[in-house]
């Protein structure tokens, strides 16, 4: 008996194909949804499976499946194929404030990238340095949108918003000491962000974010966010 009812049609409907979430699925269950998206695939494009959540024995289960499938065991993410697609559209900015948030900065630069778009990460650059992200703001404002991925009190988001005119994604994660709550703290931080233009996804859910990000820096998003830079660059010169 297979435990699962993939949703195929969800890229046509979409634009982005369905992605599994393998914390809770046995390895069993993994692998049944592994054949069962290999063999529809092979009689149409279903584009690139995304499984997220998944620790290394989940990963071994679906790769026996889908043995070629790329396996990032810090993002915990499987993808198959393994080759991103060629991209389009604008530039996805991913930032993380310390190292220890670095699996769910991979997870969400993964994704965006896996969904088609050109992806830079930049790491390490938290709010106890500020001049850590001040030195990158040539490359946040060539973004298109911008992932900032944070925990303990997750100011990094309402930092990088007051730098750049581009949406930006904030990523709570469950990083931090005591008071932290597990990522709670740094939620209600970015949520409370007194800079405009930024939305907030779930605690760790790196794979939402990038999957966000992609869509607004899908081509025709991209073109409009270029028009606005435009303009932004020509009012400064006018100014200056």
């Amino acid at each position: 008996m297979v435990d699962a009812c993939l949703d195929f049609d969800r890229r046509s409907r979409r634009g982005y194909p369905e992605a599994v979430y393998c914390e809770g699925k046995t390895a069993d269950q993994c692998r049944q949804i592994a054949r069962l998206w290999r063999d529809r695939a092979g009689s149409e494009d279903l584009g690139t499976a995304l499984f997220t959540k998944a620790d290394s024995h989940r990963a071994a289960a679906i790769r026996e499946v889908l043995p070629d499938a790329a396996y990032d065991a810090q993002a915990q993410l499987v993808a198959w194929p393994a080759i991103p697609p060629e991209p389009t559209g604008g530039l996805v900015v991913v930032v993380c404030a310390g190292t220890s948030d670095i699996p769910i900065a991979r997870e969400a630069a993964l994704t965006a990238r896996y969904l088609g778009r050109q992806v830079t990460e930049i790491v390490d650059v938290g709010v106890a340095g500020i001049d850590r992200i001040l030195a990158h703001r040539e490359i946040l404002r060539s973004g298109s949108v911008i992932v900032v991925v944070a925990g303990m009190e997750g100011a990094l988001a309402s930092v990088v918003a007051g730098l750049v005119s581009c949406p930006v994604v904030g990523v709570p994660t469950s990083v931090g000491y005591g008071v932290a709550f597990d990522g709670l703290t740094a939620t209600l931080s970015m949520l409370n962000s007194c800079a405009p233009g930024v939305s907030v996804v779930n605690i760790d859910n790196g794979y939402g974010a990038g999957h966000l990000a992609a869509q607004i820096a899908a081509p025709c998003a991209h073109e409009l966010n270029a028009h606005h830079e435009g303009d932004r660059q020509t009012r400064e010169v006018f100014h200056a």
